[in-house]
């Protein structure tokens, strides 16, 4: 038997999800797959909130967060910062887009879930935040600046607006996004 770890939970929640149809399988469900008792999942999570709130931020990160590539920072010329925050926005919206067409199931599935815990988005978008946050050396503990610019652009991040995603002037509809905020970041 594997040693169960919170990365196998996730998985293996993930793959019930995937088979199910269901954004939220029963706790049973996950402990039956993974051979343990129920009560064995509270090892690792506290509640089934926190379960299911990792399966998010899990999936955010995998599908999403690393697969934004960026050039690495040239010390001798150096990006502008809004330059690279720009490139960063775009890899973002892009990634959102790719990760739709890729897996369109467990697209919806892990937004159904964030759509009825709306709270859990902003724990999904911290890691976000603080790129942004970083890049942009604000310095900002609550991260206000940078959820004010990915707010910005969620007609490319929220799946609500997934089927724009696809329009011809999508690129051109992201740069004049970008041309009202630019100066304010």
């Amino acid at each position: 038997m594997a040693k169960i770890t919170q990365e196998l939970i996730l998985a293996t929640a993930e793959t019930l999800m995937e088979r199910t149809e269901k954004s939220e399988v029963t706790l049973s469900q996950i402990a039956d797959e993974l051979d343990i008792t129920h009560a064995a999942l509270y090892k690792h999570f506290k509640n089934k909130q926190q379960l299911w709130t990792a399966v998010a931020k899990s999936w955010f990160e995998r599908m999403i967060s690393e697969q934004i590539r960026l050039d690495p920072i040239d010390p001798v010329n150096p990006a502008d910062p809004k330059e690279r925050l720009h490139d960063w926005l775009r890899a973002f919206a892009h990634a959102k887009k790719r990760a739709y067409h890729e897996n369109p199931k467990m697209f919806a599935l892990n937004t159904q879930y964030v759509d009825n815990h709306p709270l859990v988005l902003r724990e999904v978008l911290q890691q976000a935040y603080r790129i942004v946050d970083e890049m942009m050396g604000y310095g900002d503990p609550h991260f206000e600046r940078a959820e004010a610019i990915l707010s910005a652009f969620a007609v490319f991040s929220l799946p609500s607006f997934k089927d724009t995603w696809n329009l011809p002037d999508y690129e051109e509809r992201f740069e004049r996004i970008w041309a009202l905020i630019e100066n304010g970041v």
